[in-house]
C-alpha cells in the first residue's frame, strides 16, 4: 500500500481527534476558489469545480461557504488571488515527497516550506528531482460495506484501472481523465462514492521498518500538511500498518 493512502488515513483519524475541521475547510475551499478562477463558475462545464464542490459537500462545508468561494473565484467577490506551486523534497530515509501549495506570497511560503523540511530531518530538491517516481492518476473511495467484486465489475466497466483496500474504504484508481465518468458510474450503481480526486500515487516506494525513524518521516509529513498554504503531500513511504496505526493513535 502506498504512502499517501496510508497517511490519508491517518491524516483523518488524526483530524476527528484534533477538531481540525476549520483547517480543512479554508483548505478545500482555497481549492474551489482556484478551479472557479481558471475554470469558470459553470459546473457544468468545469469539472474541476464540479469535483471540488462534491469535495466540500463531502467535508461538510456549508453550501453558502461553497458559493461564495466559487464567487470569490470567479471574480463576482472580491477576494485574494492564490497561485499554485509545488516542491519536491527528501524526508528521512530518503523518502520522496512532493508538496502541493496555493499560495498569495511564493517568497513567503517557499522560505517555510524549506524550514519545515529542515527542521523535521529532511531537505529541499530541486524541481523534478523526485516527481518522476510518482503518477498523477484519479481516485474514489468507496465504503467496505459493499461487495468488492460488485465495486470492481462496476468501476472496471466505466474505466478504471485498480482497486485496493486501504483498511477502511475501497479505492478505485483511474486516469485523471476517466475520474468524473468512473464516479458517475459508481453513484449510478449506488455504491455511496467520495467526491474523488487528483493525486500523485508513487511508482517505486522506501520501505521504512524502523519504528523511530517511521515516526520521523510521519512527524514531517504531518508538519508539511498542517502548514496553512499546503493542499496536499504525497510521499512514496511504505511503513507497517502497526506504526501507522499507532502514529494515528
Amino acid at each position: 500500500m502506498s504512502g499517501h493512502s496510508k497517511w490519508a488515513t491517518t491524516k483523518y483519524r488524526k483530524g476527528a481527534q484534533d477538531s481540525a475541521r476549520a483547517k480543512v475547510f479554508a483548505k478545500i475551499i482555497r481549492q474551489v476558489e482556484v478551479a472557479a478562477r481558471e475554470g469558470g463558475s459553470d459546473m457544468t462545464a468545469n469539472a474541476s469545480l464540479r469535483t471540488m464542490y462534491a469535495k466540500a459537500r463531502d467535508s461538510s462545508v456549508p453550501i453558502d461557504t461553497i458559493e461564495r468561494a466559487i464567487k470569490r473565484g470567479s471574480g463576482e467577490l472580491e477576494g485574494v488571488r492564490y497561485e499554485a506551486i509545488s516542491y519536491e523534497g527528501y524526508a528521512p530515509d530518503g523518502v520522496a515527497v512532493i508538496v502541493e501549495c496555493l499560495s498569495d506570497n511564493r517568497n513567503r511560503t517557499g522560505a517555510e516550506i524549506r524550514n519545515i523540511f529542515s527542521k523535521n530531518g529532511g531537505s529541499m530538491a530541486e524541481p523534478g528531482a523526485v516527481s518522476w517516481q510518482f503518477e498523477r492518476k484519479g481516485t474514489v473511495s468507496v465504503p467496505r460495506t459493499f461487495d468488492e467484486d460488485r465495486v470492481l465489475e462496476v468501476a472496471m466497466e466505466a474505466g478504471a484501472e485498480d482497486l485496493s483496500d486501504d483498511g477502511e474504504q475501497w479505492v478505485v484508481t483511474c486516469a485523471p481523465g476517466d475520474l468524473m465518468s468512473v464516479r458517475a458510474a459508481l453513484e449510478t450503481a449506488e455504491l455511496s462514492p467520495g467526491a474523488g480526486e487528483l493525486t500523485m500515487v508513487p511508482t517505486t516506494t522506501v520501505e521504512v521498518t524502523d519504528e523511530s525513524e517511521a515516526k520521523r518521516v510521519l512527524r514531517l509529513i504531518e508538519a508539511l500538511d498542517d502548514h496553512d498554504d499546503v493542499q496536499n503531500v504525497y510521499a512514496n513511504f511504505d511503513i507497517p500498518d502497526s506504526v501507522m496505526a499507532a502514529y494515528g493513535d
